[in-house]
């Protein structure tokens, strides 16, 4: 039921639009999708106001709302229909890499961005999947979406979907591996996850209302509340210094993608307009990979899931995986 549930909202929020999408791409080859930060006129170092938070929201809920509500129908589906010992047997293998590679290759069908698989993975953590396989399909989800992937072979040029595909599985593999050793190390609690309750249809039905409305109340409010925050200062994070040569734009290019949030291929517009504003290779390079990989509502949903030292663990090693992007791309 939970497969046939997860099929069905992935379908309609995710996989036929993006199918649609990769036929008009196919043929234009030319990116059509308007950049999500400059929604309201705002430019960079423009300074924060309500017009810049509401419209942002505004325009980023236009692009995400199919994709939350399937997102958090999924989450409360994996908590109450989904036998945990199934969950376990498939993602926590032995050792931490195979249980991050498992993480991984689970989030490409799911194609979701940063936000909108949080919910996910809040219950993935909650039903006890260790940190590295919660971690990887998190990071999953956005840095390995094949659809992405599509896109960008079909408007950008190759070095930037091999860019994107070399250093993402890097970051998700390893990374998340890397993440699953330190929250080990630091003595991260283990989520206890209750009993499962007598299979009826009456107690399935409750528990996946009561996940349902758990993810809701707690998650969306702060959720918006941080979009909002990011909306009315993305004058302020936009990459300044993105078409500025060097390293210092590089890394201020790889911080600054992790705080910023945006849609499923919203990088793409974006990453266009610095190289034609004339970006170089290393903060295209960086931005390629920490843009999509984790944002600041992200980081703020699922850190009490998977811990605040994992997730502060996690947004580090998106930047150093920026900085990688940086290095392969103007290698390419």
């Amino acid at each position: 039921m939970a497969v046939l549930l997860a099929v069905v909202l992935l379908l309609w929020a995710k996989w036929w639009p993006y199918a649609q999408r990769v036929v008009t791409l196919a043929g234009s080859h030319t990116w059509t999708g308007s950049n999500v930060l400059g929604a309201g006129g705002v430019l960079p170092g423009d300074p924060p106001s309500w017009r810049a938070a509401t419209s942002f929201t505004t325009a980023y809920l236009a692009s995400v709302w199919q994709a939350l509500v399937a997102a958090l129908l999924i989450s409360a589906a994996v908590q109450a229909l989904v036998p945990r010992t199934w969950l376990l047997r498939v993602l926590d293998r032995p050792g931490r890499v195979r249980s991050a590679a498992a993480g991984g290759l689970l989030s490409t069908p799911s194609m979701m961005c940063t936000c909108c698989s949080a919910p996910v993975v809040v219950t993935l953590r909650r039903q006890g999947v260790p940190v590295s396989a919660a971690v990887a399909w998190w990071l999953g989800n956005p840095l390995l979406n094949p659809a992405v992937l599509v896109f960008l072979a079909l408007v950008a040029p190759w070095q930037w979907t091999t860019t994107r595909l070399v250093v993402g599985i890097a970051v998700v593999v390893g990374g998340a591996a890397l993440v699953g050793w330190i929250a080990e190390r630091r003595r991260v609690t283990e989520v206890t996850p209750p009993a499962d309750e007598p299979d009826d249809g009456r107690s399935t039905v409750r528990r996946f209302l009561v996940a349902l409305s758990r993810l809701s109340i707690v998650l969306v409010p702060e959720y918006l509340v941080v979009v909002l925050l990011i909306g009315a200062f993305r004058g302020w994070l936009f990459p300044l210094g993105a078409a500025s040569a060097g390293v210092l734009a590089v890394v201020v290019a790889a911080v600054v993608g992790t705080l910023l949030v945006l849609p499923t291929a919203g990088e793409i517009p974006v990453l266009q307009g610095l190289a034609l504003a004339g970006a170089t290779a290393g903060p295209v390079g960086a931005l390629l990979v920490t843009l999509p990989a984790v944002s600041i509502p992200g980081i703020v949903m699922v850190g009490r899931a998977v811990g605040w030292r994992a997730t502060a663990a996690t947004t580090g090693i998106v930047v150093l995986g920026g900085l990688a992007g940086a290095a392969l791309l103007t290698l390419l």
